[in-house]
């Protein structure tokens, strides 16, 4: 134990505390167990550490990564069980889904340890969603993304701006303090804001990693699939790259890859909750079925600069931008007139001369410009949308 007790103090000392992500005031610390999920690469185990840092004694705290060595002759659950019996009250569990059978052990942990506070998280969405049917009643589940632009500028630049709710957006209050020409700034964010290690010197490599991986081993491990199959994962995604936004041919992307219709089906899905690829869908249904497919973005601007080399097409940056940002608080489905449509409004995006022709039937109908500092009326820019967490 005490090899765990050290590295949780390295890792602390190591940790910066100037700024705490969206989430960290969302979740409900006082749970018993609580999952943090996300795509790789968004700050799960920094939000971690923060808490601890700022909420814990480190007499009752213990911070785990289950991949640890430690765990190569220690269970999960012993550990837990020798921690409790010392005083311990709060065990934070990173990347739980790289230990075997964590699903089963972190339920025995709730089920015997009833003082015991157990937090977890895991690389992507997919690994822990793989163990959720013993925990879903357990253990509340928490998504994180990637920096928002808001969030970009108080990590890279120390200026900090309160998070603007869509009605405050379109109502143009959207000022930041400090900030007098926000487009310079926003050009960055597209092409490495998204990421918390946006500013490291091999930034480009460190992402091409992360999508390699994602798509190599942690698609693969959740659905038991091949190394061939793995392979077909990493031609899909180069086929999207080239071609999105667009409205997907399953049969014609089958084709392409060497795959059945609906195992590419499944196959965005994968994409899509690993933080990969985003699909804008029509609205709904009465019994809440997601709708159908109309197109598949990539996840966000720094993805779709890395896999375009930075010859990526301008619009497809606009409404990716667009799509990223707001599905975080919103859904956004996919509009009949439009781009996209938020709670009955919809919202055209584009350059700073694009007129209002399309949104001439909308009851509520917003032009969203780039390379605009600020708008009047129905006209919003693009950058403000950043702000909405």
């Amino acid at each position: 134990m005490e090899r765990l007790y050290e590295y949780m103090q390295r890792q602390l000392a190591h940790t910066p505390n100037d700024f705490l992500r969206y989430r960290y005031g969302q979740i409900n610390w006082e749970n018993p167990m609580l999952g943090l999920v996300g795509p790789r690469g968004v700050g799960k185990t920094t939000l971690f550490l923060q808490h601890i840092a700022n909420e814990r004694s480190l007499d009752e705290t213990l911070y785990v990564s289950a991949d640890h060595m430690y765990f190569a002759n220690h269970t999960l659950y012993d550990t837990a069980e020798t921690f409790y019996h010392n005083g311990g009250r709060f065990l934070y569990i990173d990347e739980a889904h790289k230990y075997e059978n964590w699903s089963r052990e972190l339920k025995a942990m709730y089920d015997t340890f009833p003082d015991l506070h157990v937090y977890f998280t895991g690389s992507s969405v997919l690994d822990i969603e793989r163990g959720e049917a013993d925990l879903s009643r357990r253990a509340p589940k928490y998504l994180m993304q990637g920096l928002s632009f808001r969030e970009y500028l108080a990590i890279r630049y120390g200026i900090e701006t309160p998070v603007r709710s869509l009605e405050q957006i379109l109502a143009h209050d959207y000022r930041i303090e400090g900030i007098d020409h926000p487009i310079p700034f926003f050009k960055d964010y597209l092409y490495l804001g998204y990421y918390p290690f946006g500013t490291d010197h091999d930034f480009e490599v460190e992402l091409d990693q992360v999508i390699t991986r994602t798509l190599e081993v942690d698609i693969p491990q959740f659905a038991n699939m091949t190394a061939a199959t793995g392979r077909k994962l990493k031609r899909l995604m180069a086929i999207v790259s080239t071609l999105a936004p667009f409205k997907p041919n399953m049969s014609q992307l089958a084709s392409r890859i060497g795959a059945s219709r609906n195992n590419v089906e499944d196959y965005l899905l994968y994409m899509e909750k690993a933080g990969m690829i985003a699909q804008l869908r029509t609205e709904r249904t009465n019994l809440g079925a997601l709708g159908k497919t109309e197109k598949i973005y990539l996840d966000n601007t720094n993805i779709l600069a890395n896999l375009s080399e930075q010859t990526e097409n301008v619009g497809t940056v606009r409404e990716t931008f667009f799509y990223n940002q707001m599905r975080v608080n919103h859904l956004v489905t996919a509009s009949t007139i439009s781009d996209f449509e938020i709670d009955g409004m919809t919202f055209e995006i584009g350059g700073k001369n694009k007129g209002k022709d399309q949104i001439k039937a909308a009851e509520r109908g917003y032009i969203v410009k780039d390379d605009i500092e600020y708008g009047h009326g129905n006209v919003i820019p693009l950058w403000a949308f950043g702000l909405n967490y």
